[in-house]
């Protein structure tokens, strides 16, 4: 619908493809017109996105990074990929995707590679938006927060850590 109401590229990174294709809402395929791949970029008018393959939510769950502005300064932006694991991922003994747990650290070992001067995220609470944004114009700018991005990927990787180890003791395994 996006798609139809404003003319929009759909993107999606490979891993993701064969899911979307899968999925048919409204008895539609969904409309892919490019497929990308780890390290590929997007160009938005003057800014260009840089996709980083973090899976674990999804296959190809991603994270964006670009480069943004603020007078003199530049700073890096991550877009930070769901990194959670949600109520009900199965990551010991999957038959569906073997090396689900595998993913997720290879989510963690890229998201912790990244330098992150103002992290935001496909869910508002991931970056503290509803702290940050009353501060605007108020002082420092609010979203400069390096600390907030490495607490929120220490914290992600916390909760995986503990469900993927509750998982292993249920299975037996250490």
């Amino acid at each position: 619908m996006i798609k139809q109401m404003t003319g929009a590229q759909v993107v999606a990174m490979a891993e993701d493809v064969p899911a979307l294709e899968a999925m048919k809402p409204g008895g539609k395929p969904h409309p892919i017109d490019r497929v990308i791949h780890d390290g590929d970029t997007v160009t938005l008018g003057n800014t260009t996105l840089t996709a980083h393959l973090t899976p674990g939510h999804t296959r190809g769950c991603t994270t964006w990074t670009l480069q943004a502005r603020e007078g003199n300064r530049s700073y890096e932006v991550a877009i930070i990929g769901s990194l959670g694991t949600n109520p009900g991922f199965k990551l010991v003994n999957n038959t569906d995707i073997p090396n689900q747990a595998d993913e997720y650290e290879r989510a963690f070992k890229v998201a912790h590679s990244l330098k992150v001067d103002v992290p935001l995220g496909s869910h508002p609470s991931m970056y503290n938006l509803d702290q940050k944004f009353p501060k605007i114009g108020k002082g420092p700018n609010p979203f400069i927060d390096p600390a907030g991005y490495k607490a929120e990927v220490d914290l992600a990787e916390a909760m995986f850590r503990a469900v993927l180890a509750e998982q292993r003791k249920a299975a037996g395994m250490n």
